[in-house]
């Protein structure tokens, strides 16, 4: 689902990760998705919206919540909408990061 909603006039790389697929846009890590649901990596401060939404919560890793990172769960991804507006707006964040090498 998410490679079709994805420009393909970015630079985009698509990598096994995280037990599933990972997308980065010059480098930086965009979005992730497994079987059971979606990773977007909004920006801190940027996720509130993301957050109040059913099934989305802060990404854990290693126990620590992760700020600006969002998981959306298997019913928020299976929705269209929420699935496009949380890919948009990793989209818009990363975009605004300066390229990795």
């Amino acid at each position: 689902m998410i490679r079709q909603e994805l420009p393909h006039d970015l630079a985009l790389t698509e990598k096994a990760m995280f037990g599933g697929w990972a997308w980065l846009l010059n480098g930086n890590l965009l979005l992730g998705a497994r079987s059971d649901g979606m990773l977007a990596r909004l920006g801190k401060g940027n996720d509130a919206w993301a957050l109040a939404l059913p099934d989305v919560a802060p990404m854990i890793s290693r126990g620590r919540s992760m700020d600006g990172w969002v998981r959306a769960g298997p019913s928020a991804y299976a929705e269209d909408a929420v699935r496009t507006r949380l890919i948009e707006a990793a989209l818009e964040f990363v975009r605004g990061l300066p390229p990795k090498e």
